[in-house]
């Protein structure tokens, strides 16, 4: 199978494959303001920061394609008026800088509805493009996507959660490399390529939450399938943070 270059930009929650001249996100939760500030928190929108961190990869990587892995609208099940009008803004400029692909995650129904026609959407259970798949996280990838080379998620919102001797935690946003446990995939797929490489990537809105995926593993059925020791974690500067075994020994 093809191997590919597939590198974490640094300081962004963004992914860059060279092969295919590609840009990777996940997990952009426009809106997601409004839910926090019926809460009674004073938050503001994030569009303009992940605009500043969509323009800056552009234009140091001239990506041809971006794939957007689902989530990228918030509100479920209505979405309000000024959300609408959001989304539309987004997808219309964001046509301007490359082809863009959708693979709607659990809060994008009726994402069709602020597409424009040329950005193009796939569905739920993921999708192969040569030896990439891609698929949001919140179901179970098609067989075919297991039977690719690399596997690219979102969804969990991955953080790691650091504590020092003090017993102070600390929680910071992650990547997450892992493999298949073959015995408990063969439960759910009859085929599958064992050497299948997983990355989780981490959300794109800064003001989402997260999960410490060292504690309590990847959100999503594909949690059931991955094997827990083999998980690797990298901060967003590119930090190399160790496995599972070697965190559980600093604590």
């Amino acid at each position: 199978m093809t191997t590919y270059t597939i590198r974490p930009i640094p300081q962004i929650p963004a992914l860059y494959i060279k092969e295919k001249e590609m840009v990777v996100i996940a997990d952009l939760h426009i809106g997601i303001e409004n839910e926090l500030q019926q809460q009674g928190l004073h938050a503001s929108t994030q569009l303009s920061q992940m605009w500043y961190m969509i323009r800056k990869i552009c234009n140091d990587y001239n990506p041809k394609i971006i794939v957007l892995l689902g989530d990228i609208k918030h509100s479920i099940p209505l979405t309000p008026f000024h959300e609408k009008k959001q989304l539309q803004s987004f997808f219309k400029e964001l046509t301007k800088y490359a082809t863009i692909q959708v693979i709607p995650g659990n809060h994008d129904g009726n994402i069709q509805w602020y597409l424009t026609n040329d950005i193009i959407l796939h569905e739920s259970d993921g999708v192969v493009i040569d030896s990439l798949a891609f698929v949001h996280g919140h179901r179970w990838p098609k067989e075919s996507l297991m039977n690719a080379s690399y596997l690219l998620m979102g969804h969990t919102h991955p953080t790691v959660m650091l504590q020092d001797r003090l017993k102070y935690e600390s929680y910071e946003s992650c990547w997450i490399r892992t493999r298949l446990d073959p015995e408990k995939t063969k439960e759910h797929y009859s085929t599958f390529n064992e050497d299948l490489e997983l990355i989780v990537i981490p959300a794109f809105n800064p003001l989402c939450g997260g999960l410490a995926v060292n504690k309590d593993g990847i959100m999503g059925p594909m949690n059931t399938i991955v094997d827990q020791d083999k998980n690797e974690y990298f901060l967003l500067d590119g930090s190399y943070l160790g496995t599972n075994k070697t965190l559980q020994q600093e604590e």
